[in-house]
């Protein structure tokens, strides 16, 4: 939440410096459902009932913001999943939207990076819940198709802080990489616990590790684990560049993945209400029409109409190293 809110407030600052939406200061109000279901239910009976609220941001997790999803609908209020890469999200109905990659895009990039690095005898492990068993299928079907052989899967749980009895069952797989499918917090805790049972093998990470959180978590545990993102501040593009310098002179701090989501996310819904309206079917209706509005991680963003999702990011490449995310170079492990 609170690396949101400074991607919120950034684009508020300049939102609201040009004269707000529609002449009026554009404000939000922050609910932290700390990615519980029920409490992401609780959120949003509290969201559809107060005539304030014209659109809604998050959840964080894609089953956080599943679970809502029928309320909004119903109540024809939008539920802009901004980071909910599930597959099925947007699924819910036409009240939902989402500026996040789809899974269905993004675990396969996944499994060409592990293909890119020489890896051909993977296991998986995979958080426990909607979105991770969504990922964790996508990933051993993407590859199977690649060349790739699985050689074990393994689930935990959303609370489960002991992965080593899990580990040790990935190590005996004798595997040659782990995929790991999680956030950066459980994340960070599994790469801290992967050398304690002896495995030594690279650890190859859904794009949802890549914060500095991650590494802040899990120190030099995470030096050289593999990720992907469709955000670095290291990238040369224009758009990439001026936010990085905003960020950084507001917040003296280099943004993540979830500030610039977070940025772009305010900047659009912003674009919508002038251009089309700002109640609740006019912002509705305003997404299916919007076209080519300004994006730092798309460059520009239009959604397609029948998925209410915003296609056309770029993977990059990453690795951990020297305590910092960095481009990959391109050299194998064990190269």
């Amino acid at each position: 939440g609170a690396q949101w809110k400074k991607g919120f407030d950034l684009a508020l600052d300049e939102v609201n410096a040009k004269g707000g939406v529609k002449g009026h200061p554009l404000t939000y109000d922050f609910e932290d459902s700390q990615s519980d279901p029920r409490q992401s239910v609780a959120v949003a009976q509290k969201f559809v009932s107060d005539p304030r609220i014209v659109v809604e941001a998050g959840d964080f997790s894609s089953t956080a913001s599943m679970a809502a999803s029928p309320i909004y609908q119903r109540a024809g209020l939008v539920q802009f999943g901004f980071t909910n890469s599930h597959p099925n999200f947007t699924k819910g109905g036409d009240y939902m939207w989402s500026n996040s990659i789809s899974q269905a895009d993004e675990t396969p990039r996944l499994v060409k990076y592990a293909a890119d690095l020489g890896l051909k005898r993977l296991a998986v492990l995979y958080l426990n819940t909607d979105w991770g068993r969504a990922a964790e299928k996508i990933f051993v079907e993407t590859a199977a198709k690649s060349g790739i052989t699985i050689v074990d899967t393994e689930g935990y749980q959303p609370d489960e802080k002991d992965f080593r009895s899990t580990l040790v069952r990935v190590r005996d797989a004798k595997p040659d990489g782990v995929a790991l499918i999680s956030y950066y917090a459980d994340g960070a805790l599994i790469a801290g616990q992967v050398r304690d049972v002896g495995l030594t093998q690279p650890l190859v990470a859904i794009g949802s590790v890549y914060s500095p959180k991650f590494i802040e978590l899990g120190g030099p545990a995470t030096e050289g684990v593999f990720t992907e993102s469709n955000f670095f501040p290291g990238d040369t593009r224009p758009e990439v560049q001026d936010f990085v310098r905003k960020f950084k002179a507001k917040y003296g701090q280099e943004p993540d993945n979830f500030n610039a989501v977070a940025y772009d996310t305010i900047v659009l819904l912003a674009d919508v209400m002038n251009t089309y309206g700002a109640d609740r079917k006019q912002i509705h209706d305003g997404l299916a029409a919007i076209k080519d509005v300004p994006s730092v991680i798309y460059g520009k963003a239009t959604f397609d109409r029948e998925t209410r999702r915003v296609a056309g990011a770029e993977a990059v490449y990453l690795v951990v190293k020297n305590g910092a995310f960095a481009l990959w170079d391109g050299k194998k492990p064990g190269g």
